[in-house]
């Protein structure tokens, strides 16, 4: 049934996203009906994503599945970048990769593990991504203590922020270099225990790249109508740019990632919904961010690579768990609610910020 109703439901909030914000109908109900919208845009580009990844392999389709399931995020940060809005880019930066690693992450082992006792996937997989992970956190956390300590001058920090920015991309092209060919057989998934034997995609390969273009296309428009309401309807609610950039827009933007992981977890694909997860994080922090930087220069004022001491930590903190949950390989229940837990946590901290 809800099969069924989804491409209605998907037409019907995009039209009354588009009347809402082209008739101003008010901050509070265009937010209301631009989150709602991109939720459906973004479940149709996770179900493209996914749809899309079956014909093009495991490595692929998940380099496909992280790319496109961040392409709200990248849209929606261009938006304010072009309003000028970078504590909010920044914010909603810290939010992905903390979604990802927390509460996709945590969603996907919690309803995996109910399903099944243990969920197993590469091991050697799971260790380059730590690896990579806490590379993302030195390369923001060095410069952030150097200039926060005044050992770098104002006048640098945006030196310093794109020599970061262009190291982290260069290790971010090693990466899909290293997992796509050099060592791709190393890190393909042997783990799991119920291949889909016959599983066909929901549409055809040329439909499918269809469906990944439009949904792409909606949901630029979508993020677009949604940026222009976030500084009226953070005042009328009292809510600072850091909580709305870090879990609202992240958590609207994370849809994507949400609901392919959780399918794909309860399909017992736990390493397919690990390397969603944590692959979007990875994207996030070693291309998506950096690439902001270069993009930011192209409107002017540029935006700088430093992050504030609380986004610091709490990536920091998202990181330390994920790594320490995700790096023998295997996931259960309990520690998908651990997960989720610290998500909390810092959710709750933020708030009252």
């Amino acid at each position: 049934m809800l099969k069924k109703l989804f491409f209605p439901l998907l037409i019907i909030t995009f039209v009354l996203s588009a009347l809402s914000h082209y008739m101003h109908w008010g901050a509070e109900i265009e937010f209301a009906f631009a989150g709602i919208a991109i939720l459906f845009a973004a479940g149709l580009l996770g179900k493209a994503t996914e749809s899309v990844a079956h014909y093009a392999g495991q490595r692929l389709g998940g380099f496909l599945n992280a790319t496109f399931g961040n392409a709200a995020e990248l849209i929606i940060a261009i938006f304010l970048i072009k309003e000028g809005l970078f504590e909010i880019v920044k914010a909603s930066l810290t939010g992905a990769i903390i979604g990802n690693l927390l509460l996709v992450l945590g969603a996907s082992a919690l309803a995996g593990g109910l399903k099944y006792k243990e969920q197993k996937f590469n091991q050697h997989l799971a260790g380059q991504n730590a690896s990579l992970m806490l590379l993302g956190v030195i390369a923001l956390f060095i410069p952030a203590i150097f200039v926060k300590t005044e050992h770098i001058s104002e006048h640098n920090t945006m030196n310093i922020s794109l020599v970061v920015a262009a190291f982290l991309i260069i290790a971010y092209a090693g990466w899909l270099f290293y997992s796509m060919f050099t060592h791709k057989s190393m890190l393909e998934d042997h783990a799991e225990t119920q291949p889909d034997h016959g599983e066909e995609p929901s549409w055809s390969k040329g439909l499918s790249v269809v469906f990944l273009v439009v949904a792409t296309v909606m949901v630029a428009f979508i993020s677009e109508w949604l940026v222009h309401t976030l500084d009226t309807f953070s005042s009328r609610f009292g809510l600072s740019e850091l909580f709305v950039g870090a879990f609202v827009v992240a958590i609207v933007g994370n849809a994507a990632e949400h609901s392919a992981a959780i399918m794909l977890a309860m399909k017992n694909k736990m390493g397919a919904a690990v390397e969603i997860a944590v692959g979007s994080s990875l994207q996030i922090a070693l291309f998506v961010a950096p690439a902001l930087v270069f993009i930011s220069l192209l409107f002017g004022e540029g935006m700088n690579l430093i992050f504030t001491t609380i986004e610091i930590a709490a990536i920091g903190v998202a990181v330390l768990i994920a790594t320490s949950i995700s790096r023998d390989g295997a996931t259960t229940w309990f520690e998908g609610k651990l997960l989720l837990i610290v998500y909390i946590i810092l959710g709750v901290s933020f708030y009252f910020v």
